[in-house]
């Protein structure tokens, strides 16, 4: 059972030319263990993978806390938290018909293998009818044969297909034995909606109450910018060339693969026994570069004997965060 906390998550940035610490969510357990799982990335949302537990400066109140009394510790996030990627692939007629589905297979097979690297990947197909269609489900390692899919509705349900893929998410989220899921929807399209079956609006509205991460990777002359920049919120790829598609790919893969690497699980054995405190970590670089971030816990009942590396037990099963990803477009 996921323990509950009554600790209050506060979130803050360094400067415009600091490091970003993104807060994600914390874990506070007896005797004295703190563990705070949070995205360390620049501030032009590259990721900073591979620092060490030194490479962290723990405050407990604005005093320095001793590694050594501390024993603090980088976990393995695997431990605790699962990622998610749903990719959702435009079959309709504008692409099945046009002899663009050969040059849509390699784009998509490198970026299942890049993404399932480190997090369960699908994929799924849509027309112009009203339902999705599984081409693979959420694997490590997801086979999909572009190839096999037979369009029954040469239209294109965009604003349909991305709400029922949402919906396909949220599922498996929910299903996921980790404490804590991450989810992430990433959106092929090679133009508009024209279907018509559900509204601009509705779209937006679903968007609106999502925890999904969205991205849109648009590639054709017929898309429209604006509107899949409303879709992809946590970023897109747009190119009006269609000779752009394996790097349109390429590029949200790899934002996708940044993003998984720039998390980290710092755990900690806290000197407090009562009251409440404001911990304030601060990672630094090798070349001087520093964040920081904020979270404020109650100490109350505890005492020695801390394991630091013992699994941490969030007060969420889901959370919203975001890829940091800039948008880009050739």
């Amino acid at each position: 059972m996921i323990q509950r906390t009554s600790a209050l998550l506060l979130l803050t940035f360094a400067g415009c030319t600091g490091l970003r610490v993104n807060l994600v969510q914390a874990s506070v357990q007896k005797p004295s263990q703190v563990a705070v799982f949070f995205s360390l990335q620049t501030p032009e949302g590259a990721p900073v993978p591979g620092l060490t537990a030194q490479q962290f400066h723990i405050y407990e109140d604005d005093r320095l806390v001793s590694p050594f009394e501390s024993k603090q510790t980088i976990l393995n996030p695997d431990v605790a938290v699962m990622q998610y990627t749903l990719l959702l692939v435009d079959m309709s007629g504008s692409v099945t018909e046009s002899g663009g589905l050969n040059s849509l297979q390699w784009p998509v097979e490198e970026f299942t293998r890049k993404v399932s690297q480190h997090q369960q990947t699908a994929v799924y197909a849509f027309d112009g009818r009203p339902d999705i269609v599984r081409l693979s489900g959420f694997s490590s390692a997801p086979h999909v044969s572009l190839a096999s899919f037979r369009p029954k509705d040469p239209s294109t349900n965009l604003n349909g297909a991305v709400i029922e893929a949402i919906k396909v998410l949220d599922a498996e989220l929910a299903r996921s034995p980790a404490q804590l899921a991450l989810g992430t929807l990433v959106v092929f399209t090679d133009g508009t909606d024209h279907a018509a079956r559900v509204t601009h609006d509705a779209l937006m509205d679903a968007l609106d109450k999502t925890d999904v991460s969205v991205l849109v990777i648009g590639v054709g002359s017929e898309i429209d910018e604006n509107e899949l920049s409303a879709i992809g919120r946590d970023g897109t790829s747009l190119s009006k060339d269609p000779g752009a598609t394996e790097r349109a790919f390429g590029d949200i893969a790899t934002r996708i693969d940044g993003y998984a690497k720039s998390f980290y699980l710092l755990s900690y054995c806290s000197p407090a026994r009562a009251g409440e405190h404001e911990l304030t970590i601060e990672p630094v670089t090798a070349d001087g570069k520093s964040g920081s971030l904020t979270y404020r816990f109650s100490a109350a009942g505890f005492g020695p004997d801390c394991d630091p590396t013992r699994k941490p037990s969030f007060d969420v099963h889901r959370a919203k965060v975001k890829p940091q990803a800039r948008d880009s477009g050739w």
